[in-house]
């Protein structure tokens, strides 16, 4: 078996790893044995990655605590085993996908080959050393579970991991996928994809003048947005206003935003320009207004009319299109199943839930308060991945 191509670098694990995982059985979900490498991992992600927040999020999200507190919510573990080889294909823009993608295959029992991130990001070095290290050491019983590697565009490569797998997860645009689909799978293999997803927010604007936190608001929404350049699918690209106060609310939140974001983020010519290219095609084709702006680092398009394909338009770097609505359900024209995310201030989980039941959206696999569009979860884009990455047997 030829796994040592001349495109491929290993960074964790090797051809032999690959080899040994072929044979290597499955385990069950939420096996001891995983519980405790990612414990270990946690506490040395949350001393080695201090300076990185995301390390630090995933550092915390993998706690013992925490991953027992998600396996008690399954009542079927008994009766199912990992699907065997998950190959991941991660995006490039976002550095720790890739962790919450492996950790999760892991969790439900598998081994893993990861397609790591082409750009070069500190977060990944971080945790591979880490990974590194403990398969060396404390849990060397896993080393046969996990590879990680990097490879250009590189058909041969991707056809071969392919060919292999029992699942393949695809994190990234359509194109991607579309790209990777062209190398066969087993015929009994699965596969997850997350595609080109767009997310969009609402706030009541009476609700939020209400509220003393502003500081804490505004933070939260940067780590929305801006934290991931907007790049991320869970990051809002349209504001929705409801209540009676829009205007007030609007001028305090806008201004708040814009000082935190002079503050901490580096807002480079090259976005400039695409965000007044966005901005000059959407107003070309439809009736938007500039909302009034002193700099280039927020960018507000508003809108009188939510239409079905206002999402073609978007774009990052702190691009909002911004409507003003009566109630919830005016939402609906952007919830197709390109929406993933609704994040949410001042409405109550039973009204979110009300929507859900009595307008039956097409789209929105999530919704959650602002500041926490980036969490990850066990259940993403509609996907239970413990039980999606698992097989259930059946015994009569």
């Amino acid at each position: 078996m030829q796994a040592n191509f001349k495109n491929l670098t290993y960074v964790v694990g090797n051809e032999k790893t690959i080899e040994a995982m072929i044979s290597a059985k499955p385990m069950t979900p939420f096996c001891d044995e995983v519980i405790k490498f990612l414990d270990i991992l946690s506490k040395k992600l949350m001393k080695e990655g201090k300076g990185y927040s995301d390390v630090a999020t995933f550092g915390f999200w993998c706690r013992r605590a925490a991953l027992l507190k998600e396996k008690a919510k399954y009542d079927d573990l008994d009766f199912r085993l990992g699907r065997g080889i998950i190959f991941h294909s991660t995006p490039s823009n976002v550095p720790v996908n890739f962790a919450f993608s492996f950790a999760s295959a892991l969790l439900a029992g598998n081994a893993s080959i990861v397609r790591l991130p082409g750009k070069d990001f500190g977060q990944v070095d971080i945790i591979c050393d880490c990974i590194n290290e403990l398969l060396k050491e404390e849990c060397c019983d896993l080393s046969n579970y996990i590879c990680m590697v990097k490879y250009p565009s590189d058909k041969e490569i991707t056809d071969f991991m392919s060919s292999i797998c029992d699942t393949r997860v695809i994190w990234g645009g359509d194109l991607t996928i579309e790209e990777i689909r062209k190398s066969s799978l087993k015929p009994r293999a699965n596969e997850i994809t997350f595609a080109d997803r767009y997310s969009i927010a609402v706030i009541n604007s009476d609700e939020y003048l209400k509220m003393e936190n502003k500081e804490n608001i505004t933070n939260n929404f940067y780590n929305d947005t801006y934290f991931s350049d907007q790049n991320a699918c869970t990051s809002p690209r349209i504001i929705v206003w409801i209540g009676n106060q829009k205007e007030n609310a609007k001028k305090i939140f806008w201004e708040n935003i814009h000082k935190m974001v002079k503050e901490k983020y580096n807002l480079r010519p090259v976005q400039s320009v695409g965000k007044l290219t966005a901005l000059f095609k959407v107003a070309s084709q439809h009736a938007v207004k500039l909302a009034d702006q002193e700099d280039q680092f927020i960018t507000r398009v508003k809108v009188d009319n939510l239409f079905k394909t206002l999402m073609n338009y978007k774009y990052n770097s702190g691009f909002f299109f911004e409507y003003d609505a009566n109630k919830l359900e005016e939402i609906l024209p952007l919830c197709d199943n390109k929406c993933q995310t609704l994040t949410y201030l001042g409405l109550s989980s039973s009204e979110i839930k009300d929507f859900f039941v009595n307008c039956r959206p097409y789209g929105i696999d999530r919704a959650v308060p602002i500041g926490k569009s980036m969490d990850f979860d066990l259940v993403w884009d509609g996907y239970d991945l413990i039980r999606s990455l698992s097989r259930k047997f059946n015994i009569i």
